[in-house]
């Protein structure tokens, strides 16, 4: 029987989240039903509910959902009942990409985890019988349930606190992700981190996993500098401050890696690199800068020698990644619990100010 679920709806393009009870579709046999116990508040649920992914409203976002597995279709061996779950993004698993584990890079993402209904159409959340957009990242979990997918299923020890597990399924793997992965940076290599948020954060403690040096976090909010130290930067720097960069690396960067999205604030990344470095860039822009040019000159670029990388949640096989950092997480090594906090799920519109406004680095939702 399709399950009557309390869950937090954008009504509108830019319109504050809405809790109402919606319906949600059985799980299919290739199906998982997930009780949620905590969501992450990523930037890119508000890009989306501002419009900037194409979606339709009324909607349902959410994509960093953590919880416990209720029923599964009958095709489903991956989890069982009971497991304790983290949700993450959707993939085919038959493309060239999801072959070579690059599941991110899905020839056909965008059916699974934008289109706003099932890869075939159907829609999975409906309100008093009109289809929702949801199936976001193949699990819309701003929502006591969610359902999801073998593909995007990962099962985690039961140590991990599922009120913060769920951030783990897309901004902690993709700044991480972006260091340990993508970059692959190498001990003693140097890097450049722009933005201090949550993404940022973890990328800094992924260059320190990695045994960088020197890490240099760029980052306006003080209390988010003093936190970047306190995770392993070994400097970080206010805006205006940026031409210290060359004043401690006279010789440039290995690596710079922009975790904001914002056009201005990676402006000058050519200029922190040494010749051979490489620019990685991973933040979603504001809808109005979208279409913004990459930093550096043709002549600059390649007279370098550079690399520009684009990169999509971290470059991370989800199956492999995950319960990498669950295990680096219960260590102490990955230590998200010092810039997350928790707020219900009826709270979500708060929790979006103080994220927005910097009273808190990373919000969780618990339904």
């Amino acid at each position: 029987m399709p399950l009557t679920i309390r869950a937090a709806v954008t009504p509108a393009e830019g319109a504050p989240f809405d809790l109402r009870d919606v319906t949600l579709d059985d799980p299919r046999p290739d199906e998982i039903l997930v009780r949620i116990a905590g969501v992450g508040l990523c930037h890119t649920d508000l890009v989306a509910r501002d419009g900037g992914m194409r979606a339709a409203f009324p909607a349902l976002f959410g994509h960093e959902g953590a919880g416990v597995v209720e029923r599964v279709g009958a095709g489903v061996t991956k989890v069982t009942p009971g497991d304790h779950v983290v949700l993450t993004f959707n993939s085919c698993g038959q493309c060239p990409r999801c072959a070579a584990l690059e599941p991110s890079y899905c020839v056909d993402r965008n059916a699974y985890n934008y289109a706003g209904r099932r890869p075939d159409g159907d829609a999975l959340v409906t309100d008093a019988g009109a289809p929702i957009h949801a199936n976001f990242f193949g699990q819309s979990s701003f929502a006591t349930h969610a359902i999801a997918n073998e593909r995007n299923t990962v099962r985690i020890d039961k140590a991990m606190p599922l009120d913060l597990a769920g951030a783990l399924g897309c901004g902690i793997q993709t700044g991480a992700g972006a260091v340990m992965r993508s970059l692959s940076c190498e001990a003693g290599s140097s890097i450049v981190i722009i933005g201090g948020g949550s993404v940022g954060l973890a990328a800094v403690i992924g260059a320190r996993l990695q045994g960088c040096g020197p890490i240099i976090v760029i980052e306006p909010h003080a209390v988010r500098r003093d936190l970047a130290r306190e995770l392993g930067a070994t400097h970080a720097l206010a805006i205006g401050e940026e031409g210290q960069v060359r004043a401690l690396m006279p010789l440039g960067v290995d690596y710079v890696l922009d975790t904001s999205g914002v056009p201005g604030a990676f402006a000058h990344a050519p200029d922190y690199l040494r010749s051979r470095g490489t620019f990685g860039f991973l933040g979603v822009p504001p809808m109005a800068q979208a279409d913004a040019a990459l930093p550096g000159s043709l002549r600059q670029v390649m007279g370098g020698g550079f690399t520009y990388r684009g990169i999509v949640e971290g470059d991370s096989d989800p199956d492999a990644f995950i319960p990498e950092l669950v295990a680096h997480h219960l260590a102490g090594r990955l230590p998200i619990d010092r810039f997350t906090r928790v707020y219900p799920l009826s709270a979500i519109n708060d929790a979006v100010h103080d994220q927005e406004t910097g009273v808190c680095v990373k919000a969780c939702l618990k339904p």
